[in-house]
């Protein structure tokens, strides 16, 4: 079964391709992309040492001159300390303008890959071949790169849009099943912001929290909605300037969590599962949605085995401070995204700290 999800921009359009078995065949989905001869595959070790081979054989047949560089595995890598390792091996195997980086692996890989293509002699061509199911449905889509600053997540970075996305579920068969659940996060992300029958599916799924227990149909239909919703959205506006911020639900406390535990306690989707019920509890408290749909999202967030409370000894007073700075503040007002149905949000100012602690406090462990 093969999809091809377009997402179209107006200087570089490109594709998302989802097909079975596609890796062993990198090298020939590159060759009608007019790419340069030089190719440095981006990854880590964990993910090398067991799709790397299969990748640079892929390549070389097609007729490219593959290099690679590893990156440490883990969000507390992702800094300007890793991007230098990228540049040194670019310069190593002269990498030119005509070359191209290919980013195999999960978010992290994909976000610190994606940023040295942008930065490299003021930008080089990029491939996405994303192994995670968050880096499948969201991370790999939509020109995003960057690193972290100690202070706050992704603020170093520029939009840079790959020439390709290239999906292999067959991939996700070695995925860790806590790997799969972070995924998950993502996915329930578009059905409560866009797409009401996803949801509804997910919610009808016996189970949701290990990749063995999904249909192989329903994980068709999860990964090829999911792309179609975050390339429509990214369509229609590539630089976050308006509708492109709905990405964003569940990110805004999630983020924060994430940093003030050191990205050692909890994965990016397992903050974004908490992040999305802290922002279910602000929007019933706004009275923008019900509480039984309230529930419903709560409910198939633990569904896919995701944490629906806060990390135990995280200061409330902390997290409130961390908001202020996330990307999406405005004079100094924090913006979230807020649910109205399942299927549609909202972006507001209306959630004061008071509001904020409130639902804070209602996810205390």
């Amino acid at each position: 079964m093969k999809s091809v999800i377009p997402v179209e921009l107006p200087q570089q359009s490109y594709d998302v391709a989802i097909a079975a078995g596609s890796l062993a065949q990198l090298g020939t989905w590159l060759q009608p992309l007019k790419l340069g001869h030089k190719v440095m595959l981006v990854s880590n070790p964990m993910i090398f040492r067991r799709y790397g081979e299969a990748a640079i054989a892929s390549l070389t047949a097609a007729g490219f001159q593959a290099c690679h560089a590893l990156l440490p595995a883990g969000e507390r890598y992702k800094t300007l300390n890793s991007i230098q390792k990228l540049y040194d091996v670019a310069l190593e195997n002269q990498l030119e303008r005509s070359s191209t980086i290919v980013a195999l692996g999960g978010g992290v890989v994909g976000d610190m890959a994606g940023f040295a293509a942008a930065t490299w002699l003021r930008g080089i061509r990029f491939v996405q071949v994303p192994t995670s199911l968050l880096a499948m449905v969201d991370a790999s889509i939509g020109g995003k790169t960057g690193v972290n600053h100690p202070h706050g997540k992704n603020l170093i970075g520029a939009f840079h849009q790959p020439r390709l996305v290239l999906i292999d579920p067959d991939l996700l068969a070695t995925l860790p099943p806590r790997e799969f659940r972070a995924g998950m996060a993502e996915v329930i992300k578009y059905g409560v912001i866009w797409d009401a029958d996803l949801f509804q599916q997910l919610e009808q799924a016996k189970r949701l929290d290990q990749q063995r227990y999904v249909a192989p149909d329903l994980m068709q239909t999860i990964l090829t909605r999911s792309c179609q919703a975050k390339a429509h959205v990214v369509s229609k506006d590539e630089k976050e300037a308006g509708l492109r911020a709905i990405l964003n639900y569940g990110h805004t406390i999630g983020h924060a969590v994430e940093s003030l535990t050191g990205y050692k306690v909890v994965n990016h989707g397992e903050a974004v599962g908490i992040g999305m019920v802290a922002a279910g509890a602000i929007a019933q408290q706004l009275d923008l949605w019900d509480a039984a749909s309230n529930r419903r999202q709560t409910a198939l967030i633990q569904k896919a085995g995701l944490p629906t409370d806060l990390p135990s000894g995280l200061d409330l007073n902390e997290i409130i401070a961390a908001l202020q700075t996330d990307k999406k503040v405005k004079a100094g007002q924090v913006r979230f995204i807020l649910p109205t149905q399942i299927g549609a949000v909202i972006e507001t100012e209306q959630a004061t700290p008071q509001v904020i602690r409130a639902a804070l406090e209602s996810m205390e462990p």
